[in-house]
């Protein structure tokens, strides 16, 4: 993930980095250097609630909201942005820019998923499919999205009449099924079925999402979803975080040995660099002393 081949010349080797927690999904583009790893743009699912997803922030959608909003961002950074705005039409189906190449090679990066099994449907291809529909080239093709599968198909019957299964599987890939995991249809039958059938069950558990729903002034998710792509793709740029207070620093004692003091009442040393006439004061009282 990390090796560049000899020939390119140390040129940078990016990396869509992609990890999950109990509580987000964390997406973030960056390379690798002898001093450690750098960031080019970074995103997180609580990020979402700015863009009015209040709820579900670590499923398959969350992660396809997250990876679309890190591409955004990377793009605008590079100037890239009016260039690839990505797949407007989301149907599950595979998308990649390099089909659709323009004035400058396409931004290209490679899947990192860490330690996550890389079973179908996991939500680390969600974030994929995210960055990839937002203008990002990472090297994919359908295997792991929900929707494919492999089927045996039935030969034709033998000479006694007798069907016989084909050795080798073919391979079925529903892009209806991967739109649905996409805008959150397969929590939306879960979600109905559970109203019907258990109410006390739905209030605890979704709860959070009754309230989501209605502050976005939607009643499915598939319309929130769609809402939300639309805030990503208008804004993406994130907010800094003002400091309410100025840091309050004291200072005790001043330079070259500098003692500092917060506002809570710690203390710690600064050892600062002295000047060439301190140095050479400091090496003349240290002769006289010798000789004294």
């Amino acid at each position: 993930m990390v090796f560049q081949n000899k020939d390119k010349y140390d040129s940078k080797k990016y990396r869509l980095v992609v990890r999950r927690t109990n509580q987000r999904i964390i997406c973030s583009v960056n390379y690798s250097t002898l001093t450690g790893d750098m960031t080019l743009a970074s995103a997180d699912s609580h990020q979402l609630r700015a863009h009015g997803l209040n709820a579900g922030l670590t499923n398959y959608s969350a992660a396809y909201c997250t990876g679309l909003l890190v591409a955004r961002r990377l793009l605008a950074s590079k100037g890239m942005a009016d260039m690839y705005k990505g797949n407007s039409k989301v149907d599950g189906s595979l998308y990649s820019v390099a089909d659709h190449v323009g004035d400058r090679r396409p931004f290209k990066c490679y899947l990192d998923v860490g330690l996550v099994r890389t079973s179908t449907g996991n939500r680390v291809f969600g974030a994929l499919k995210g960055a990839c529909d937002g203008g990002l080239y990472v090297p994919h093709n359908v295997k792991r999205f929900p929707g494919f599968s492999l089927q045996k198909e039935e030969a034709a019957g033998n000479k006694r009449g007798a069907k016989t299964k084909s050795d080798k599987p073919k391979e079925v890939f529903d892009t209806a099924v991967h739109k649905k995991h996409i805008f959150g249809g397969h929590v939306q039958i879960f979600y109905d079925e559970l109203k019907k059938e258990n109410a006390q069950r739905f209030k605890k558990q979704f709860a959070g999402w009754e309230k989501a729903l209605a502050a976005a002034k939607v009643t499915k998710f598939e319309d929130l979803y769609k809402k939300v792509h639309e805030s990503i793709r208008k804004n993406h740029v994130e907010a800094k975080v003002a400091r309410k207070n100025a840091p309050v620093r004291k200072v005790l004692q001043a330079k070259p040995t500098l003692i500092l003091q917060n506002s809570k009442g710690g203390k710690w040393l600064r050892q600062k660099r002295i000047s060439y006439q301190l140095r050479k004061e400091r090496a003349q009282l240290k002769m006289a002393s010798l000789f004294a």
